[in-house]
């Protein structure tokens, strides 16, 4: 689904409702935008469009992507195009790094965490999120899935030490969710029923994500890891 326009055309408390993953994102980044110190390098290890630059005007925004991900985007407000395998700066030049639903997208998941280690500076702090639960998109560039206990992995393995890694909701959270997803195989008067019959549904089966203490079941996961 083209959840982008979904949004443009949703109240706030409506598309924090239906969209909350992203939700989760936008907070995650604003929180820890917030926590960073004015002047701060921050690197956007996979910035696509420049989304979350917004959040870092008190600090100094790098945006990087290989700008392959989609032939609709705009990457023109990258102020670099790089393989996030084989960073264009020195060691320990950022003092943070965001790389948002992106690790998914690279071939070779280790050497760009390893990467994304080495321009940070020591003690330097990353926020990862990637997902466990989600349909194929950016095709082909779509390779892989992460649980928390690879992310965990792959982190240490690349000298990062995870501070946090947060299920970004749980079992109904995945529910509604999917109901979304499944309004994409219907057409004309089929739709309007399937969303009549899908949307409240949507609405109110998240309120019982709480039910999933476990949230083995999720559609991903925000990280707060820092360098070794």
């Amino acid at each position: 689904m083209r959840y982008k326009k979904i949004r443009r055309h949703l109240p706030d408390w409506l598309r924090r409702r239906l969209l909350a993953f992203e939700a989760s994102i936008e907070d995650a980044v604003g929180a820890f935008a917030a926590s960073l110190p004015a002047g701060a390098r921050v690197l956007d290890a996979g910035a696509g469009e420049g989304a979350y630059a917004r959040y870092f005007s008190r600090q100094r925004y790098l945006g990087v992507d290989l700008a392959v991900g989609d032939p609709a985007w705009d990457y023109s407000r990258l102020d670099a195009i790089a393989d996030l395998a084989a960073l264009p700066f020195p060691d320990g030049c950022f003092q943070a790094c965001l790389n948002v639903v992106t690790l998914e997208h690279v071939r070779e998941p280790l050497t760009v965490l390893s990467e994304i280690a080495r321009v940070l500076a020591p003690g330097g702090r990353l926020l990862l999120v990637a997902p466990q639960e989600w349909e194929i998109h950016q095709a082909p560039h779509d390779y892989y899935r992460f649980t928390r206990y690879g992310l965990a992995y792959l982190m240490e393995r690349a000298g990062l030490r995870a501070l946090s890694i947060e299920a970004a909701g749980g079992f109904f959270q995945l529910l509604g969710r999917r109901l979304l997803n499944a309004l994409q195989f219907f057409r004309g008067p089929w739709f309007v029923l399937a969303a009549l019959l899908a949307a409240p549904l949507a609405l109110v089966v998240p309120w019982l994500d709480g039910l999933d203490r476990e949230r083995n079941f999720t559609l991903g996961y925000i990280c707060i890891a820092a360098k070794s």
